[in-house]
């Protein structure tokens, strides 16, 4: 159970992390920095346990220091922004180091991490940047067939006159007349990746039994889908009926909330899972 109390500190925080660099990037600094402080805060009541054995190898922890080096270099030398990728390698790397600390409650939230990490890093390169490379359109037929079509359809349903565009464009005529870009966040696939990784750290670390684990990999991956449709949905509905201003407040938060909010329902659905297994032992 401390395991599991843990692991949930870590994802809470984690959410937290992300919230903040959200606000902090695209909306309120204050509530970036107040997030920030409280993820700081949380740290400190992860509980650990006694040491193990140290590992012979320190393989792990050098290649998370070389990550995390190798990115911040890039990030200095190309002058970038810190992106979704950059989390999640520094994500990784943290996870790698946190892997050979000689300190058994560490050490299995460093494989956590490191197995969440790598499954949406697995699953993210080569959907948004290798496709991009090679002029593949699958983010733009995505986003136009399983994103945009069904929101103006369920908008259209209760009375919204939104008339599409283009791909991933749609003109919404409301208070105030605009037009709005559904793609590359709005997708939701960044949050399918993050909460598939989830999935699989949590399965790793407690193994949990692969048919119950793709059993409710398809469920999860169905919630994660429908709850981003039901955000952008929600986000041109401010748009429509309170303007620009309230549209942009309700993208920059609404994201991150779903998040926690969907990721505490699918822990306490694979605890549960957990703790059947552990009563069989």
């Amino acid at each position: 159970m401390t395991n599991f109390k843990n692991i949930i500190l870590f994802l809470f925080i984690f959410a937290l992390f992300l919230g903040a660099t959200v606000e902090i990037s695209e909306g309120s600094i204050p509530l970036g920095i107040f997030l920030l402080l409280i993820a700081l805060a949380l740290i400190s009541r992860i509980k650990v346990g006694k040491s193990h054995i140290v590992p012979e190898s320190r393989l792990h922890m050098l290649l998370g220091v070389l990550i995390l080096v190798a990115d911040i270099a890039y990030n200095i030398l190309t002058q970038s922004s810190l992106g979704t990728l950059d989390i999640m390698t520094f994500m990784l790397g943290i996870s790698l180091v946190a892997y050979d600390i000689k300190n058994e409650e560490i050490s299995r939230m460093g494989a956590f991490g490191t197995y969440m990490s790598t499954t949406f890093l697995l699953l993210f390169i080569p959907l948004f940047i290798i496709f991009g490379r090679l002029d593949i359109a699958f983010m733009h037929i995505f986003d136009h067939y399983f994103v945009l079509l069904p929101m103006v359809k369920i908008l259209n349903v209760i009375g919204i006159p939104v008339e599409v565009l283009a791909t991933e464009t749609v003109h919404i005529p409301g208070v105030e007349e605009m037009n709005v870009v559904i793609g590359g966040p709005c997708s939701g696939l960044y949050s399918m990746f993050l909460l598939v990784g989830i999935m699989v750290g949590y399965m790793k670390i407690e193994q949990i039994e692969r048919h119950k684990f793709y059993s409710l990999l398809g469920i999860t991956v169905i919630v994660a889908y429908f709850a981003n449709l039901m955000r952008v949905t929600a986000i041109c509905l401010a748009a429509f009926f309170y303007g620009k201003e309230v549209m942009y407040m309700v993208h920059v938060h609404l994201g991150w909330i779903v998040f926690v909010i969907v990721v505490a329902i699918l822990l306490y659905i694979l605890n549960k899972m957990a703790d059947v297994k552990r009563s069989w032992h």
